[in-house]
């Protein structure tokens, strides 16, 4: 910005975003004293520089406003999780699907983990089916994201929300 920029000739852009040309850098900083407003650096290209005459504090404040814009905007998505055993009944399941697909509806992501005690271990392929079940419960509202894996003693899935 002003007398920081170390280039002998910069690209110009005038305030109203007009272009002037290639001009020496003091050639540049006097139009930019003659309007009260500060010369900008905007690609710090060495073979190109570019430079324009602006209000740099309007900038900045202006830019600032469209990020917190943006930030308002935006939809952080959460993971929910929902947690089963092999041994959860039916209608314990629907509550849980009914939940997940609430969820998924609402723009989340969502967790599906089986928990395995003791000897259940060994009826992994029970999981899976129940996991299976799970996700095609969820089908209109979400999609599998990663598919069921075991991790230590607990089987996990990923749903996410339908690209629409």
């Amino acid at each position: 910005m002003n007398d920081a920029i170390r280039f002998r000739e910069v690209r110009l852009i005038e305030s109203d975003g007009s272009m002037i040309g290639v001009v020496p850098i003091s050639e540049a900083r006097r139009r930019a004293e003659e309007q009260d407003l500060d010369l900008v650096l905007i690609a710090n290209n060495p073979e190109n520089p570019v430079c324009k005459i602006m209000d740099y504090g309007k900038f900045m404040f202006e830019q600032s406003k469209r990020e917190k814009e943006a930030r308002k905007n935006q939809k952080v998505t959460e993971l929910k999780e929902v947690g089963m055993k092999l041994t959860t009944e039916d209608h314990d399941l629907d509550v849980k699907t009914k939940n997940a697909c609430r969820f998924l509806l609402d723009g989340d992501r969502v967790k599906v983990l089986i928990k395995f005690r003791g000897r259940e271990m060994a009826y992994q392929s029970q999981g899976y089916a129940l996991m299976d079940r799970f996700a095609q419960a969820c089908m209109e509202s979400g999609q599998i994201e990663k598919a069921p894996k075991v991790e230590g003693r607990n089987m996990v899935m990923y749903l996410c929300p339908k690209k629409t």
